[in-house]
C-alpha cells in the first residue's frame, strides 16, 4: 500500500527504522541510473572511488568540504524524505540544510507541548540539568536553575584547566572583540561555535523545532543552544582547553585551526551527534526508545511532567 495524500506519496521507510547519519566529504554527490551515488578521488574520510548511498535507508547525509551535489540528488533525496546538510570538517560548522520532512510530527508536537506548558518546560528544564551534572535540581525556579547551573560551569572551567595544566584567570567574552581575550579564553569561544555546528545538525536530523529552547530563550537557535550546552562541561572544555595545550607545545599554530581540528576528531569518536540525537528524544519523548533520528507515531503522548526529570536524569 502506498502512503499519504490521495495514496500518491511514494512509500518510505519510516525514519525509525532507519539507520541515521552518512558522512561524505571531497567527492560529488549525483544520481546515476535512480541511484545515489558519491565519487571522489580520496582525500577525506573516505578512499577513492565510486558508493552507492543507501538513501532510503537513512536520515540524513552530512556533506563536508570539497564537495559538490546535483540537482537529481536533491531531488532523489526529497523524494525519499532524506536530508542533507552542508556542514564544515567533522561537522564543526553547519552552513545550511533542506529542511528535514520527518514522517511523524510526534516529536514537533511533544516539543511545542512542553514548551507552551510552564511546569512542563521546567520540567525539561531541570532535565537538562540532570544529564549535564547527574543531579535533580529541586528548583522550579528558571533563574535559580540558571544560576546552579553558572556555578557549576565556573567549577568545570577550573578542573579542565587543571586537569590540561593550562592557566585560568576566568571567563571573559567581548562580543565586540571576540579575539581580545587570552588563548583559552579564545579556544573555548571557538569550542562553542563547532558545538552549536553539531547540535544544529542533530536538531535538523530530528525534525526539532530550533527556536523553542527551555532553558534558552530569546534566540532563534534557543533549542540547538540547550542541546549543545548539555556538553559545554565536559567534551566542550576538553576540546578548548586540548587545543591550547597543544598549541602552547607547537608555538605559533592558529589557536582556531586547532580547535575545529580537535572538535572533529572527538565528535567521530565520542559520536557526539548520534547521542545528541538519542538526548533531544530522551528530553521530550522520555520514556521511547526508537532507533534513528526519527521518531515512531505512536509516541505523540506527552508524559507526565516528573517523567521527564526521572528519565533524563539516568542518562549519562
Amino acid at each position: 500500500m502506498l502512503s499519504g495524500r490521495l495514496g500518491l506519496e511514494r512509500a518510505r521507510i519510516p525514519h525509525a527504522d532507519r539507520q541515521g547519519l552518512v558522512w561524505l566529504d571531497r567527492g560529488r554527490l549525483e544520481v546515476e541510473n535512480g541511484c545515489l551515488r558519491f565519487v571522489t578521488a580520496g582525500g577525506g574520510a573516505l578512499g577513492p572511488g565510486d558508493y552507492q548511498i543507501p538513501h532510503q535507508a537513512i536520515s540524513i547525509v552530512l556533506l563536508g568540504p570539497g564537495s559538490s551535489v546535483t540537482h537529481d540528488a536533491l531531488r532523489l533525496l526529497a523524494r525519499h524524505g532524506c536530508a542533507l546538510a552542508a556542514i564544515g570538517e567533522g561537522a564543526v560548522r553547519f552552513y545550511t540544510a533542506p529542511p528535514l520532512m520527518p514522517d511523524s510530527s510526534a516529536l514537533a508536537r511533544a516539543q511545542v507541548t512542553r514548551w507552551a506548558d510552564p511546569k512542563l518546560r521546567m520540567e525539561t528544564a531541570r532535565a537538562m540539568y540532570a544529564m549535564r551534572f547527574g543531579e535533580i535540581v529541586r528548583t522550579r525556579d528558571i533563574a535559580v536553575l540558571r544560576g546552579q547551573e553558572g556555578a557549576r560551569i565556573k567549577r568545570a572551567y577550573v578542573l579542565a584547566a587543571e586537569r590540561h595544566g593550562i592557566p585560568w584567570s576566568g571567563r571573559r567574552y567581548d562580543r565586540e572583540n571576540p579575539e581580545a581575550g587570552d588563548l583559552a579564553n579564545q579556544a573555548i569561544n571557538h569550542a562553542g561555535s563547532a558545538m552549536t555546528a553539531a547540535a544544529c545538525v542533530a536538531v535538523a536530523a530530528t525534525g526539532a523545532i530550533p527556536q523553542l529552547g527551555f532553558v534558552h530563550e530569546d534566540s532563534g537557535q534557543s533549542f540547538v543552544l540547550d542541546i549543545a550546552d548539555l556538553y559545554r562541561h565536559d567534551v566542550l572544555l576538553d576540546i578548548a582547553f586540548g587545543a591550547v595545550k597543544e598549541a602552547r607545545a607547537r608555538g605559533a599554530a592558529p589557536i582556531e585551526r586547532l580547535v575545529r581540528k580537535r572538535a572533529a576528531l572527538l565528535f567521530r569518536q565520542r559520536e557526539l551527534i548520534p547521542g545528541m540525537i538519542d538526548r533531544i528524544k530522551t528530553l521530550l519523548l522520555p520514556g521511547v526508545t526508537a532507533e534513528g533520528p526519527g521518531v515512531p507515531p505512536e509516541a505523540s503522548s506527552v508524559p507526565p511532567a516528573g517523567a521527564g526529570a526521572t528519565g533524563a536524569s539516568g542518562v549519562d
